[in-house]
């Protein structure tokens, strides 16, 4: 695959995770009656990496997020030459399809985007946090979360693994990690899907947006190196 047919990739696919996970908290979490809730969002963020995993994973790689691709870089899994376009794409389907999901829910009569917690799915700690966490709260839930998710990538794409099943796992994996951490933080784990909300509604959603860059990349990075440190190379 070309370069440019990767990033293409990378852009429709966050693109679709932000939209699909994001959109399901604005759009159908406590839709009247039949809301989603908690667990119907979790399951709409797995539900957007899996299904893109098997579209775009023989692609791109389905990486979809700054913190996994960093990860995968720390990891020996992926070259560091393409880390900075990846990085860029991935930031810019986030955007487009916040912008995509504000032109959707602007439609209806009384739309605003708030400035509380999880305003327009945005993330944040202390008092634009879902559950009032702190902030050391908030980072060491980011910390571990993406931890364990870039040491589920690596061991479920590893060659040793079974073969096909990896994005159920890596899916399911998102999913259990954003069934723990949207009470924290409205969960993060991904730079690129925190910065498609938080450029619409500004303020406090910008001012905080620094951890959800920094935790995340670190947490990733952390989790690779302890994956490779544990299982050794693949065969």
């Amino acid at each position: 695959m070309s370069h440019s047919q990767k990033l293409s990739a990378e852009f429709i696919g966050t693109f679709w995770l932000v939209f699909g996970g994001c959109g399901s908290a604005v759009l159908a979490a406590a839709f009247p009656d039949v809301g989603i809730g908690l667990l119907g969002v979790s399951l709409a963020f797995g539900l957007t990496v899996l299904t893109m995993a098997y579209a775009i994973g023989h692609i791109s790689g389905c990486h979809l997020n700054p913190a996994v691709t960093l990860g995968l870089v720390a990891g020996g899994r992926h070259p560091a030459k393409e880390a900075v376009g990846y990085i860029v794409a991935q930031v810019a389907g986030g955007i487009a399809a916040a912008g995509a999901l504000y032109t959707i829910a602007s439609g209806k009569a009384g739309f605003a985007l708030g400035s509380g917690p999880g305003a327009f799915a945005t993330n944040g700690y202390g008092e634009f946090s879902p559950g009032g966490y702190n902030l050391m709260a908030a980072l060491v839930a980011e910390l571990l979360l993406t931890f364990v998710f870039l040491f589920i990538i690596m061991g479920a794409t590893d060659r040793r693994a079974p073969a096909g099943l990896a994005p159920i796992a890596i899916g399911l994996g998102l999913t259990l990690i954003h069934l723990i951490g949207i009470p924290v933080t409205n969960l993060s784990v991904n730079p690129a899907r925190s910065t498609g909300p938080a450029l619409f509604v500004a303020g406090h959603a910008l001012e905080q947006l620094w951890l959800f860059w920094v935790v995340p990349i670190l947490g990733g990075m952390l989790g690779a190196l302890a994956y490779r440190s544990v299982a050794g190379k693949d065969s």
